[in-house]
Parts: C-alpha cells; structure tokens; sequence
C-alpha cells in the first residue's frame, strides 16, 4: 500500500532530492567548498532563510538538511500556522524527556505569511539557539521578513535554474524506476525536451508535472512506447511560466527596470519590461502613471511634448482598457525612450525646496506683493512693480528673488532637445541681467 501510495504523490514531489549528490543546480551555495554546503555535511547549521522563485528547491533543500541532521525535524507553514503552533514546538523542544538534545530544527515555508507578533515569537529561541529556523519565501525577505530575525539569520537567495538544470531534471525522472517513470516505456523527443526545458522558466516544479501530465494523458502504441513529442508539450503546458508576482518584490523589480530603460534610451528593453507587466497583470492604470512621472522627470523640457503624450495615454487606456491599452502604452514607453532626456526640472525643484527647508530665505519683495486693500499700497505693497507686457519683448528686467537668495541659479538646462533652444535664449538674459 505504501509503494502505491507513494506512485499516487505527484512526480514534483517523488522526485525531491534525498541528498546533496541528488540536488540540481544553486551551484553558487551548494558547489563543493561552499558556506551552506559545508554547513549541512558538517551537521552546524545555524538559522537561515532561502528566498527565490517557485520550484528553485527551497523546500527539497529543507528536506535534505532534515534527512542530514541529528536534531529534531519540525515543519510548518506560515498560512495555516500561528503563535499557538510556535509555542508548541518551543514546549516541545525545551522537555527533556521529548527532546534530550534541547533543540529543534524548525522549517517555516512561505514565512513572508507570518505576521510581526507570529516573526517575533521565534526570536528568544532563535536568538539562544534553541529553535534553528529554516525559513523558505519566494518573496525578499528583506522586505517581508522581521528584521531582528534576518539579523539572526544567514540569508541566502536561490536562483532559477537553467535549462541545463531542467534538462538533467527531467531525465532523472525518466530513468529512476522507484519513484519518476522508469516503470514505463517512455519515448520523449528532443525537441518536446528542450520546449518544457524552456516553457518551464527555471522551475523544475513546472516542467516534471507538465512531463507527468504528457505521460498520463498519451495512450501507448502497438509496442506499449509512449511517444511524447513537442506537439503533446505544447498542449500540455498552453503558456509559459512568467516569475513575475504583481504584489512582490518581482513587482518591483519589473518597474525599476522599466523606467531605466525609459529613462536609458532603450525602447527594446522599455517594450520587454512593459510587456513583461501586462503578461503579469500589473495594473495598467499604474503602468501608464509610471510613464507620466517618467515623461516629466526625466525627458522634462528636452521634449515637453511629451508629457501632453503620456497624458494623453493615460486618458485613453482608462478609456479603452485592455487589451488595446497595450497600444498606448507601448507607443507612450517607445516615444519617451527615443525622446531627448532632461531632469533639469526635477534638479531645479529639489535645489529650490533644499533652499526654502534649509537656508535664510528672506520674504517675498514688496513690489511683487499685492495691494488688495487701502493703505497697503503706503506701506510699500506693489510699488515699483513693472508689468512686462508694457515692455518690448514682454521681457522686463526687475528683482523678482528675495535679495537673500538673489543670483541664485536654479534651472540649469540641458544642451538637449528643445531644451538647447531655451537654454541659448536663458543664457543671453543671464548675461544681460
């Protein structure tokens, strides 16, 4: 009953790596000679938390270090769990008679979910070693997680695994006949190998549950073969796996390197990164906010065109919706990376409110004030006030700073774009001021 048991677990999860020899990839912590390696063969594991993507090996990781280690093996997780658990386990661990070692081997999964009063309960325990955490999240932990329990913690990151990595996965599962389909014939073409090893975006989960599903769902031939080929893949799999989690740090991972592409004059990469959001679902209505701040921050008056442009887009996509949103959106983000740049705007507003929060600044001078009542034009309001239109150019030359910050420069225009145009005509009032 066991063994049938055991085929009716998902091959994801038959296939989890018992040892070190049998892992697959994260090669940068678990390669010979590495800190995480040799802490685990050693048997001196101290509390760390492994964040990456889904299906990168956090848990299989966890498993291989409880089927290392003398210390007793608890697992939780952070969504069905909470402090009452924690408590538990602590009670456990500190009896004697339960545990004469006084010490446990605590693994959180998706920890990111635990609350601060949840994340605060481990620390006196963690702190004094008594409870050793493995916390595993695909979200940063240095966002999510208790900063006093990072600093308690080695953190490390696990990265997607190559295609090389699914590839070696995916042909384990082929040939072990105890627990992947070496008890079945089983024919899977090349090209259907290298589709999942590619579809699956390294997560090794994805791709031995899509070769599952292939296998399960073909019927075997005369000769009792099953025949998996790219065609069978594609059904199986229908689209692609895309790391990209609108709420996570993933999020703001895509965002950033959205607007530097914008803002470094690489519409390729802007497109890829926009399209990269829409695949995710990210909010359009953020998307289109993203590139009118990028319009005036960073191409500013190089080409104020395109501010009124990404207004504009942002108008029409919450017009349209998706999918023709897209449109907008992308001829917004293309038009603002092949845009001349300026951020003379932005560093002529910080230099200013630096000056207004943290120098002497004087008062507004009395000829620029109004004079909305009697007697206030006797105690010097608006007097010797000039109106530029009465002057030729509609240009008069008068003190319009306060004298404790006059000659003070704060727009400095770029030689760029339209902005080279005012910045010749600037530079000439200059001097004639």
């Amino acid at each position: 009953m066991a063994g049938i048991a055991a085929k009716l677990e998902p091959l994801a999860y038959r296939m989890a790596p018992r040892t070190l020899e049998e892992f697959v990839g994260q090669e940068h912590i678990l390669g010979p000679g590495k800190m995480l390696r040799r802490m685990v063969e050693a048997d001196r594991l101290s509390s760390i938390i492994l964040f990456g993507p889904p299906g990168t090996g956090k848990t299989s990781l966890a498993r291989v270090i409880a089927a290392t280690t003398r210390t007793g093996f608890v697992k939780l997780n952070a969504v069905t769990a909470g402090v009452a658990d924690i408590k538990r386990i602590i009670a456990d661990t500190e009896n004697p008679l339960l545990n004469p070692s006084g010490r446990t081997l605590l693994f959180i999964d998706e920890i990111h979910r635990f609350n601060k009063l949840q994340q605060d309960a481990l620390l006196p325990q963690v702190e004094n070693g008594t409870l050793i955490l493995i916390g595993a999240t695909t979200a940063n932990p240095y966002f999510e997680v208790n900063k006093a329990l990072i600093s308690r913690s080695t953190v490390f990151q696990l990265q997607p695994l190559s295609e090389a990595h699914i590839r070696q996965i995916l042909n384990m599962a082929l040939v072990d006949k105890e627990r992947g389909l070496g008890h079945v014939q089983v024919r899977l073409a090349e090209r259907a190998l290298d589709l999942i090893s590619n579809m699956a975006n390294g997560d090794a989960r994805i791709a031995l549950n899509a070769l599952e599903l292939a296998v399960m769902t073909t019927q075997p031939d005369h000769e009792g073969m099953i025949l998996v080929d790219q065609s069978v893949i594609e059904d199986c799999m229908q689209k692609r796996s895309i790391s990209f989690d609108r709420d996570g740090e993933s999020h703001y991972d895509n965002i950033s390197a959205f607007i530097k592409s914008m803002r470094g004059s690489d519409p390729d990469a802007a497109v890829f990164y926009l399209a990269r959001a829409l695949h995710g679902g990210e909010d359009i209505e953020f998307l289109a906010r993203r590139i009118l701040i990028c319009a005036a921050e960073d191409v500013g008056l190089a080409n104020p065109q395109m501010l009124t442009l990404a207004m504009s887009a942002y108008q029409g996509i919450m017009a349209v919706g998706m999918p023709e949103a897209r449109i907008l959106l992308s001829e917004a983000a293309l038009a603002i990376a092949t845009s001349p740049k300026s951020n003379s705007a932005i560093m002529a507003i910080d230099k200013a409110s630096s000056d207004v929060a943290d120098r002497r600044t004087g008062e507004v001078p009395l000829h620029l004030r109004n004079a909305p009542l009697p007697g206030m034009a006797d105690l010097g309001y608006a007097q010797g006030y000039k109106y530029a239109h009465d002057y030729p150019g509609n240009i008069v030359d008068q003190a319009f700073l306060p004298p404790e910050v006059e000659g003070t420069c704060y727009y400095l225009p770029y030689n760029n774009g339209y902005e080279a145009r005012i910045k010749e005509w600037l530079d000439k009032r200059r001097k004639k001021a």
